[in-house]
């Protein structure tokens, strides 16, 4: 047992989160995602499992140990609803929660098109699958970095 890490990280994903660096992707997804054939084709080349977790817990554990990137607009993406890219489904307004939590400030969500998301999500480094039962529970997140206390601050 690890004092300080939030138990529903497993070895496998605290090692994939470890490993990636400035810049690189994480998907979190729902169980209505095709998360074993995108996973296949990511940079890890195999799906990581939170079975049981609703996404945004799963958000909540990953962004417990992973700093957002600063240097980019969006660290922080959603699957828009198909037909309508403004609605914001109970799930993304959950996940918002905790991704400002984490971050001590507001990081709002940039929606990207279903289609798109598939694509984008193909090249990220990894996905975690979630039993997250509700559609639209599926975002990407870019890493940051974690200064030392005494280094220039980011934006």
């Amino acid at each position: 047992m690890l004092k300080n890490i939030d138990p529903l990280l497993n070895a496998d994903i605290l090692h994939a989160l470890c490993a990636m660096g400035h810049g690189d992707e994480v998907v979190i997804c729902d169980a209505n995602f095709p998360a074993d054939s995108v996973a296949r084709q990511t940079v890890l080349g195999r799906l990581l499992r939170l079975d049981g977790v609703s996404a945004p817990r799963a958000v909540q554990a990953v962004l417990s140990v992973m700093p957002l990137d600063t240097f980019v607009d969006h660290p922080a993406e959603r699957m828009e609803v198909v037909g309508d890219a403004a609605a914001l489904p109970a799930v993304q307004r959950e996940a918002q929660r905790e991704i400002d939590a984490a971050e001590g400030r507001a990081v709002p969500f940039a929606p990207v098109e279903r289609f798109a998301f598939y694509e984008r999500a193909k090249k990220a480094y990894c996905v975690i699958a979630t039993g997250e039962m509700r559609g639209y529970g599926c975002f990407i997140f870019k890493k940051g970095v974690q200064l030392a206390p005494d280094a220039p601050q980011q934006k």
